[in-house]
């Protein structure tokens, strides 16, 4: 082959480049979640925590397939207990500011979330 040491080297160049992201956070801090205002007068959330921060999405939208699609409007947690299926009367009657919960995160995230184009927007504790 003619060319072996330009290959070799573009090579080297090619992946030096498309791994530099790797590199360069190597070492650096880990996620941190942003600090959230969490109701002082709630006492339980519809599941646990870490339950919650990781699958509340899915819950949304089940919970949105099943109210209006099945006409389902009941949820039973984990726990046996049983909620109401509303975004509006079950998860913003605690977290009623949406912009001190809600978007922290999912600013924080880069993530766009399409909820407040069916639902009212909270406008904060009231």
């Amino acid at each position: 082959m003619y060319n072996t040491k330009y290959v070799i080297a573009g090579l080297v160049v090619f992946l030096a480049l498309f791994t530099s992201p790797f590199w360069l956070n190597m070492g650096k801090a880990s996620y941190q979640r942003p600090e959230l205002a969490l109701p002082a007068d709630a006492k339980e959330c519809i599941e646990p925590v870490d339950y919650m921060r990781a699958e509340h999405m899915q819950i949304l939208d089940t919970w949105r397939d099943q109210a209006l699609r099945e006409g389902k409007r009941t949820y039973v947690a984990t726990d046996g207990k049983v909620w109401n299926v509303s975004l509006q009367n079950t998860c913003m009657k605690c977290h009623a500011n949406k912009a001190d919960f809600c978007d922290k995160c999912h600013t924080t995230n880069s993530v766009n979330v399409y909820c407040w184009d069916c639902h009212v927007e909270p406008k904060g504790n009231q």
